[in-house]
């Protein structure tokens, strides 16, 4: 049996119009389809390039030169095409990764060993600094989602605060980049003044140690500045910070939760925020596997490193999606609030301290 052309021509049209099966793609959409390999590399190479840096400035800490990377990649050309588009891809799942490991880096044993009156001024220092920077953001109109994310960092633990807040924010790559200006600016600050005003203030080993851990942002920065006390400082200093760390998942939640309530009505469920992100019930099961002392020493290590390298690279993807150009509109009021802030951290925490008498 033979075909005529008329009707080969038919069963081309036939066929064309038939829907692919579900769940192929064309060879077209495949090759347009986002890599993620090529972010990956460039991920690497940011990380690679913030942890040399941070070797050769060890004031800044890892994660904000990853971030000033980042930003240096994506607003001079160095980042196109399939890189970017990978980078894009793979940001937020680091991201959720660091946060989670960070868990880790503190246990329940260690922060009830600090008593209960250091335990409650860490907490009346980091809700106070929260509250009243979140309002005088919101008072200098610097938008709802930045003013939150800069009393995020300054509240508790810096550039990883701001970055697990993001989502639940709202906030944009500018708002993030903004935040971390401010409290690596700040903190850098605070870490080379709070030794100078311990003698002074008349201050023992072990009030130093606490108001450094409870108003310094960033891990590295308390370090540094209690290290001119001697290890037991740094000891006091940086479980006092990890203090601030742990409640950064209850901060988180909350937020959302509030955040949830306000959307209730503006919107179905899928738009809202959930009731409490996965990664900070990811980051509580961490602390808890950490409290029960099963982990060997070595394996912490490991993770420690592992949590800085995802941490690292997904905020230099992070900043490479900033235009540095908006992060100067406006830049006084933020400035100022930033201040306040420092002001307000220190000064609360250091009446607690001088209360409490250690």
């Amino acid at each position: 049996m033979t075909i005529t052309e008329s009707e080969a021509s038919v069963r081309e049209h036939v066929v064309d119009d038939i829907p692919a099966p579900t769940g192929t793609a064309s060879a077209a959409e495949t090759s347009t389809r986002p890599k993620r390999w090529p972010g990956l590399v460039a991920a690497a190479l940011g990380l690679g390039g913030a942890m040399l840096a941070h070797q050769l400035v060890p004031a800044m800490g890892v994660l904000t030169w990853a971030v000033a990377l980042g930003m240096v990649a994506g607003n001079t050309g160095m980042l196109r095409g399939a890189a970017k588009q990978g980078l894009n891809l793979i940001t937020k799942r680091l991201l959720r990764i660091g946060i989670v490991l960070l868990g880790f880096s503190v246990s329940f044993g260690a922060i009830a060993a600090l008593g209960v009156g250091t335990i409650g001024l860490t907490v009346v220092t980091l809700v106070t600094t929260l509250l009243v920077t979140t309002w005088l953001g919101n008072r200098a109109k610097l938008g709802p989602a930045r003013a939150l994310l800069i009393g995020t960092g300054f509240a508790i633990c810096g550039a990883s605060a701001i970055a697990a807040m993001e989502d639940t924010a709202g906030a944009d790559e500018d708002d993030v980049a903004v935040g971390i200006a401010m409290v690596t600016l700040f903190g850098t600050a605070a870490m080379v003044l709070l030794p100078l005003l311990a003698g002074p203030l008349g201050l023992s080993d072990a009030q130093f140690g606490i108001w450094a851990g409870a108003s310094i942002q960033e891990v590295g920065q308390v370090v540094a500045a209690a290290g001119a006390g001697g290890a037991a400082v740094v000891a006091i200093a940086v479980v006092v910070k990890l203090t601030r760390v742990l409640l950064l998942a209850p901060v988180v939640a909350a937020a959302s939760v509030r955040r949830r309530m306000v959307a209730g009505g503006e919107g179905t469920a899928s738009k809202r925020p959930p009731l409490v992100p996965l990664f900070v019930l990811g980051f509580l099961a961490c602390v808890a596997l950490r409290s029960t002392g099963m982990i060997p020493t070595g394996a912490l290590t490991v993770i420690s490193q592992v949590q800085v390298a995802a941490l690292g690279a997904a905020l230099f993807g992070m900043g490479a999606s900033v235009q540095i150009a908006s992060l100067f509109r406006r830049s006084g009021p933020v400035l100022v609030v930033a201040t306040l802030s420092t002001l307000i951290v220190a000064g609360v925490s250091l009446a607690g301290v001088l209360l409490l008498g250690h």
